[in-house]
Parts: C-alpha cells; sequence; structure tokens
C-alpha cells in the first residue's frame, strides 16, 4: 500500500525517526511486529535493493500510521531514508512476525534493550499505556551515552507517570553519567532483579553479539531458556 511521510524527527543523536500516514488504509497488528518499507526512486542505490523490514516503533493504536525508527548508517537504503522529505510516498505492507508482547499479563516482563532494539519495546510501552493493561515492566536499557540513547527523556516522563514500570538505564561510555555504567551480564541482572529470575519473562532485543550475549548472560544467571524471547535487529 502507499503512504507518505507524515513526520521525521531526531529521538536521539544519530537516530531518525519516521513516521508514514497510510491515508484512508488500516492496519492491524500487535507491538513488537515488523514491516516491509519499499523506497521509490531513491537517489541511492546498492545491490541491497530498496525495500528493508523494520520493527514497527509506533503503537497499533495509530491504526492509520506506520513508524520506524533507525540508527543512522552510511548505506544507501539509510542515505536515502534521512532524504526523504514530509509529503514524499513509499511503498509499505502489513505488520507481520512473531516477536510480540506476550498476552499474559500475569508474569511479571523484563525488556532488556540495547541501541536501537529499544523500537519494539517503545511501541509496546506505548500500547500498554494506552490500553491501561495490567503488565508489570523492567526495562533494562543499554547505550554508549546519553546523547545517543532513543527516546531517553521519553522514557523518563513514562516512568515518572506509571508506578507499575520501572526503567534501568546503563551508559558504558558516559563519563559524566553517574548512574548504572555497567555491561549487562548475570551479575548486573540479579542485582537488579534479584535472585528468583524465573519469575520473570525476558525480552532482548539489539544487535545480533548483544542479543547473544544477552542470552548467555540469562542463562549463566539460571534464567531458563523457555523464559527468554529475543529477537536481532541487524544493519542494513
Amino acid at each position: 500500500m502507499r503512504a507518505k511521510v507524515k513526520e521525521k524527527r531526531e529521538v536521539a543523536k544519530g537516530t531518525l525517526m519516521v513516521t508514514f500516514d497510510l491515508g484512508d488504509e488500516e492496519v492491524d497488528f500487535r507491538p513488537g511486529q515488523y514491516f516491509f518499507v519499499t523506497l521509490l526512486d531513491p537517489p541511492y542505490e546498492d545491490e541491497k535493493g530498496p525495500r528493508r523490514h523494520i520493527t514497527v516503533v509506533t503503537s497499533p493504536n495509530d491504526r492509520n500510521t506506520l513508524g520506524l525508527a533507525t540508527r543512522l548508517r552510511d548505506s544507501a537504503f539509510k542515505k536515502s531514508l534521512q532524504e526523504l522529505e514530509v509529503g514524499d510516498e513509499v511503498e509499505v505492507e502489513p505488520p507481520k512476525g512473531k516477536f510480540m508482547l506476550p498476552e499474559d499479563t500475569s508474569r511479571p516482563l523484563v525488556f532488556i534493550a540495547g541501541g536501537i532494539g529499544i523500537t519494539v519495546f517503545w511501541s509496546m510501552l506505548q500500547y500498554i499505556e494506552e490500553k491501561s493493561l495490567p503488565y508489570h515492566v523492567t526495562l533494562i536499557y543499554s547505550n554508549r551515552n546519553r546523547e545517543e540513547t532513543a527516546f531517553f527523556e521519553e522514557l523518563r516522563a513514562y516512568e515518572e507517570r506509571n508506578p507499575d514500570f520501572r526503567l534501568i538505564l546503563t551508559m558504558t561510555q558516559d563519563p559524566d553519567w553517574d548512574g548504572e555504567s555497567r555491561k549487562i551480564d548475570a551479575r548486573f541482572v540479579r542485582d537488579h532483579l534479584g535472585e528468583d529470575l524465573n519469575e520473570y519473562t525476558f525480552m532482548a532485543a539489539g544487535p545480533p553479539d548483544m542479543v547473544d550475549a544477552m542470552k548467555e548472560a540469562l542463562a549463566a544467571a539460571g534464567v531458563a531458556e523457555e523464559q527468554v524471547l529475543a529477537q536481532n535487529f541487524s544493519g542494513y
């Protein structure tokens, strides 16, 4: 289906969010899913072509809109995406995918995000708040520094509004940050969540190396494999 660029804004240094207006079309999806977007007559091209899949960062409640957020890199697709203007058209496909917000609200959730992996969880958090769903969520979010942390202020404001949400930020290369600065490992998880970790459902999203490290850390902390859901975010 055709869609028009509705808004472009920087949500962190080097991270661009783009939303697309679907017009009279509507999409029905669950938070956590991804969609395909095809750029039309892009100014830059490479062998990978103009079509990519990317996680929906907007809420399913906004049925006439699909949004993405991505780190800006020197690829043809991303350079072309950056040059889109409000009103420009793209092709989008309805969201799909199996990495979704669990339907069971009785088990507390722990989201673990590295860098741009936050997009999938931001969609989930918006949906939870808008629907007043009774989830208990802890978000562990790792970045190099604050200025590169997508949705930094939005997440802090979200925590203030929502008593059932806990935000744990770690900045691994920010000398002026007075909070947590460790990389996420088994001890980190135990220090913040306690020893009874199998009461939680864990969801991890981010670059492949980071996600693999998170799965290893959770296994080392004693978390059962069936309690861990993971999603790799490869570059493009």
